[in-house]
C-alpha cells in the first residue's frame, strides 16, 4: 500500500499512470462499439460456443472485441504478426539491409519500426477481409444469420473500419510505451484477458450455487490456480547467475578491479513474447482458411485449429519452445558478452576468456532455456487438456494466465524502476561543490 501511495506522490509517474489508464479506457470503449450491419446476438452465440478454440481465445485476446465484432476486432494481432515476420527476417539474415539497419542505432530502429507499420497495414487489410468473409458465412445455433445484408458496401466499410481500428490500436500502444508505463501492446492484451476474470469468477460461483460442483472442488480449483500463479512468478523471476571475476589493474597511481560480480541469465528470457508470438502465428492459417470456408480441406483445417486434439497441443507447445529459443538468439549474443567481458578485464573462474567463455555461456543458455520453455509450454496446454479429458471447469486458461502474470510482473518492474529514481532524487538534485550547495537542476549556487 505504501508503494501504491508513492506512485501518486511522484508527479511524472502519476502522469504516466493516468495516461496509461486513460488509454486503456479508450481501448475498452472502442472494443464495445459494434460495426453496423452485424447481428450482435448471433455473433456472441457463436463465440460463446467456441470459448476453448483458437477463435475463442483470440476473442479473449482482443478483450471481447472480436466476439462483439467491434471496430477493434483485429486488436494488435496484425501488428504482432508483422513484428514476428520482421524478427524472423532479421534472425535468419534473409535481407542484409535489415541487419544493417539493426546496427545503425536509433535511426535504424526508426526505419525498422516504419517497415513494421507498413507491413501491419497490409496484414490488417488481409486479415480483416478474411474475417469479414468468415463472419458472413457463419450462422448462430438455430440458423440465425450473423450479417443482415452482406453487400459489397458492407465488405468495404467493414474492412476499412477494422483496418483503421488496428492502426489506431497500434498507435495507442506505442503512445502507452513512450508516455505511459511498460509495454503498451502487452498492456492492451493484458486488459483484454483481465476483462474475462469477473465472468469466470461468477461462472464458478454459479456452479457452486447450483450444486453442479461441490465447495471442496471449487476450493481445489482456486488453490490450483494460486499454485500455478506462484510457479509462474517463480520461473519468470528465476535467474542463473554466472560468477564473473575482474582482474586487478593499475591506472595511474590507483588500483582498479579485483571485484566479483555475476552475469544474470533469466530462465525464461522471452517472458510472454513466445506465447503471444505462437498464438499470433496460429491465427494466420485461420485467416487464410476463411477465404474458402466451404471447401472440405478448409473445414478440416478449422476443426484442427479449433483445438480439442493432442496434435494441435503439440504444435502449439512446439511453437512456444521455438520462439523461446529464437528470442534468446536475437536478444543475447554470447560472443558479444564474452568480448565485452574480456575488454573490461573480466573472466569466468575456470574458463579461458574469448571463445571458450562464449561457448560456456551458450552451453548454459541452451539448457536453462529448455527448462523455461518446457515449463511455459506445459502451463499453456495443460489446463485445456485437463478440461477436455477430465471435465475440470477451468475458466481461465494457462495461456491467459501466463500472459496476465508476465505482463503484471513487467509492469511492476517498470513502476519499481521509476520509484527507485524517485528515491535517489534527493541525492541527484543537489550536490556539495567547494563548500557550497549547488542546485544541479537550475545551475544556481545557493
Amino acid at each position: 500500500m505504501r508503494g501504491l501511495g508513492d506512485i501518486f506522490d511522484v508527479p511524472e509517474l502519476r502522469k504516466r499512470v493516468l495516461f496509461t489508464l486513460g488509454a486503456i479506457a479508450i481501448f475498452r470503449l472502442g472494443a464495445s462499439i459494434p460495426i453496423p450491419g452485424v447481428n450482435g446476438d448471433a455473433i456472441r452465440a457463436i463465440f460463446n460456443a467456441q470459448q476453448s478454440s483458437l477463435l475463442g481465445f483470440l476473442n479473449t485476446f482482443s478483450g471481447g472485441a472480436l466476439g462483439r465484432f467491434s471496430i477493434f476486432s483485429m486488436g494488435v494481432v496484425p501488428y504482432i504478426n508483422a513484428s514476428i515476420i520482421m524478427s524472423l527476417l532479421q534472425g535468419a539474415h534473409v535481407l542484409p539491409f535489415l541487419d544493417r539497419l539493426a546496427k545503425d542505432g536509433e535511426l535504424g530502429r526508426r526505419k525498422l519500426n516504419s517497415y513494421t507499420r507498413y507491413l501491419t497495414l497490409f496484414l490488417a487489410v488481409f486479415q480483416s477481409f478474411g474475417l469479414t468473409i468468415a463472419i458472413t458465412k457463419m450462422q448462430a445455433p438455430g440458423g440465425t444469420p450473423t450479417v443482415v445484408d452482406p453487400t459489397w458496401m458492407f465488405y468495404c466499410v467493414t474492412v476499412l473500419t477494422m483496418t483503421a481500428g488496428t492502426i489506431f490500436v497500434m498507435w495507442l500502444g506505442e503512445q502507452m510505451t513512450e508516455q505511459g508505463i511498460g509495454n503498451g501492446v502487452s498492456l492492451l492484451i493484458f486488459t483484454g484477458i483481465v476483462e474475462s476474470i469477473p465472468a469466470a469468477a461468477y461462472s464458478l460461483f454459479e456452479l457452486v450455487r447450483l450444486e453442479e460442483i461441490n465447495l471442496f472442488s471449487a476450493l481445489a480449483i482456486i488453490a490450483a490456480l494460486a499454485a500455478v500463479v506462484v510457479s509462474v512468478v517463480w520461473v519468470e523471476t528465476a535467474q542463473r547467475k554466472i560468477p564473473v571475476q575482474y582482474a586487478k589493474r593499475m591506472v595511474g597511481r590507483k588500483m582498479y578491479g579485483g571485484s566479483q560480480s555475476y552475469l544474470p541469465l533469466k530462465v525464461d528470457q522471452s517472458g510472454v513474447i513466445a506465447v503471444i508470438f505462437a498464438l499470433s502465428l496460429l491465427s494466420v492459417p485461420v485467416t487464410i482458411v476463411t477465404f474458402t470456408p466451404n471447401q472440405p480441406w478448409a473445414e478440416g483445417a478449422m476443426r484442427f485449429f479449433g483445438g480439442g486434439n493432442y496434435v494441435y497441443d503439440a504444435v502449439y507447445a512446439g511453437l512456444i519452445i521455438f520462439f523461446c529459443y529464437f528470442y534468446n538468439s536475437v536478444s543475447i549474443n554470447p560472443v558479444d558478452l564474452a568480448e565485452n567481458m574480456k575488454k573490461s578485464g573480466g573472466f569466468i573462474p575456470g574458463i579461458r576468456p574469448g571463445e571458450p567463455t562464449a561457448k560456456h555461456i551458450e552451453w548454459i543458455l541452451e539448457r536453462i532455456t529448455l527448462g523455461g520453455a518446457l515449463f511455459v509450454a506445459t502451463i499453456a496446454v495443460l489446463p485445456d487438456i485437463m478440461k477436455r479429458e477430465f471435465s475440470v471447469p477451468f475458466f481461465f486458461g494457462g495461456t491467459s494466465l501466463l500472459i496476465a502474470v508476465g505482463v503484471a510482473l513487467d509492469t511492476m518492474g517498470q513502476l519499481e524502476a521509476h520509484l527507485i529514481m524517485r528515491h535517489y532524487e534527493g541525492f541527484l538534485k543537489k550536490g556539495r561543490i567547494q563548500g557550497r550547495w549547488f542546485n544541479v537542476g537550475s545551475g544556481v549556487a545557493q
